[in-house]
């Protein structure tokens, strides 16, 4: 890929690759990036495009805001042009619309995958489904006027974009519950205390520190950085003595693979 290729750009999203860092970007700032079905499939597209090489992928939003959350247009009896309105389908079959949630669901669940680390880069509101496409990065660097929220609950809803388990992971079950319950806003200073916000900078320097945090993440050997990740992501749901096993079992592979033993 040549510097800032442009493998995508439909439906609000962008993507573009600088050899081993792709950036996604959120392109509709008049409506402070509000997120709609098409908009997540295609971030589920950018996923599947990434190329074989890139290691970091940073996402970010144009504008003011980095995502104000769901498009209001979905609840309204006419919906998106072409699409179902969420009402249309919640008066369907049970099957079809758990099917449909999953769907949509696909575009924040690529995040995390083993191969890659995500960043997102955070400005103004980052509000209900935008809140969670940025718990679905790995990393968060924040703009000093950045506001989270998680306001699916006000409105007689829940956190369905896989937020509630990155938030729990992070935040503890206190404190995500009363931050969900009440709708309330979380700013910088909280979010970099209670480690949501890796960092937190000034908005005009919001892309140049995702750029240098990206850059510092490239410069560990790939295959040591894939493993890491794995252990680290699967340390939660593994007890002590299952953590120094898989530990063991991943140093062994990484020492075999520095002698150049193949199994």
């Amino acid at each position: 890929m040549t510097s800032l290729d442009s493998v995508l750009d439909k439906d609000g999203v962008r993507l573009t690759v600088d050899d081993a860092v792709a950036t996604v970007t959120l392109t509709n700032p008049a409506k402070r990036n509000a997120q709609s079905p098409a908009l997540w499939r295609a971030l589920t597209e950018a996923g599947r495009a990434l190329p074989g090489n890139v290691r970091v992928v940073v996402l970010r939003g144009e504008g003011k805001s980095f995502s104000a959350g769901l498009d209001r247009q979905a609840f309204t009896p006419e919906g998106f042009d072409g699409e179902p309105s969420f009402l249309d389908m919640a008066r369907g079959p049970e099957a079809e619309l758990d099917a449909t949630i999953a769907e949509y669901q696909e575009a924040f669940t690529w995040w995390r995958r083993n191969d890659i680390v995500s960043i997102a880069a955070v400005q103004g509101h980052a509000i209900g489904a935008g809140f969670q496409l940025a718990l679905a990065c790995d990393l968060r660097i924040v703009a000093e006027d950045v506001q989270f929220a998680m306001r699916e609950t006000s409105l007689g809803l829940v956190p369905d974009l896989t937020g509630t388990h990155p938030l729990v992971n992070l935040l503890g079950y206190a404190r995500a519950l009363e931050i969900c319950a009440t709708g309330r806003f979380v700013h910088a200073a909280e979010a970099e205390r209670t480690g949501l916000a890796n960092l937190v900078v000034p908005a005009d320097e919001l892309d140049a520190a995702a750029r240098d945090l990206a850059g510092a993440l490239l410069a560990a050997p790939r295959d040591a950085v894939v493993e890491t990740k794995a252990l680290l992501s699967g340390a939660v749901s593994r007890g002590y003595e299952e953590q120094r096993v898989a530990e063991r079992a991943a140093q062994g592979r990484r020492l075999r693979d520095l002698a150049g033993i193949t199994d």
